[in-house]
């Protein structure tokens, strides 16, 4: 597919890699280690620039050509910041920014894309992106707007929350541990998995192929029922919670709910 290249501080366009260094400290995260963003873009050549201009900034840079090995460098890399085309040939971006958001909710996305209606900016906006940019672009202006979205990316401006709680549930995503009620649970590791992220999710509805994505890294098919056995087994783990459900949303998928009673009451 044809994409419009970067252009430089004077809008000359370019196809190499360009260093303009804002002169700034880079950009850390709570523990002194750099932050880190994932660039993803199916143009190899325009990725390579972007990934290098940041790489100059002092941010640690990965680089990935699809949706679906975006979301598997999400879950590997954990990235701070990821700068994501919309036009990829096997998962759009638009829908590879659902599926992020469902493994890490509090990353900073932009949009950087060759697709410059208005009505594709207000599209990307509403589907959770945090700033759009389109091509041709200043890589200065790329390496600016990528470190306001640092700053406000709470895995960066604070240490990040090791304890999530959820109704009677608690989850020490360090520790990978889990108590419902005061009592640990005891959980295999891919039961763990889907437990933070329904967690990270309560209260919104996680389709099946977002699941499969999150936990497993890739969608088994149709015919698979990996997810529903997992599903059953978490249900039975969590049937002596007093206030949470874990519901099944016909022909959609799954959701954590808190409500204000004992299930079946």
């Amino acid at each position: 597919m044809a994409e419009a290249v970067p252009k430089d501080g004077d809008g000359t366009g370019t196809s190499a890699a360009v260093s303009l260094p804002l002169g700034l400290p880079p950009i850390v995260r709570a523990d002194g280690s750099a932050a880190r963003a994932l660039v993803v873009d199916d143009e190899q050549a325009l990725a390579a620039a972007v990934g290098g201009s940041l790489r100059a900034d002092g941010w640690e840079v990965r680089v990935e050509h699809r949706g679906r090995s975006a979301l598997i460098a999400v879950r590997e890399f954990q990235p701070d910041v990821v700068v994501l085309d919309i036009m990829m040939p096997d998962i759009d971006g638009l829908d590879t920014l659902e599926r992020i958001r469902a493994i890490r909710p509090e990353i900073r996305v932009l949009f950087l894309t060759a697709l410059d209606g208005h009505d594709d900016r207000i599209a990307g906006l509403r589907a959770g992106g945090d700033d759009y940019l389109t091509k041709p672009f200043a890589i200065a202006e790329l390496q600016a707007r990528v470190r306001v979205l640092a700053r406000t990316a709470a895995a960066i401006a604070r240490p990040a929350e090791s304890q999530l709680r959820v109704g009677d549930l608690a989850v020490d995503k360090a520790e990978t541990t889990a108590e419902l009620g005061g009592s640990p649970l005891e959980l295999t590791p891919t039961e763990f998995e889907l437990l933070l992220l329904l967690a990270n999710n309560a209260g919104r509805v996680l389709r099946r192929a977002q699941i499969l994505e999150a936990v497993w890294g890739y969608d088994f098919g149709a015919e698979s029922n990996l997810v529903e056995v997992y599903v059953s087994s978490l249900r039975r783990k969590l049937a002596g919670s007093a206030v949470l459900n874990l519901e099944t949303v016909r022909l959609v998928g799954y959701v954590l709910r808190v409500t204000d009673h004992e299930p079946g009451a």
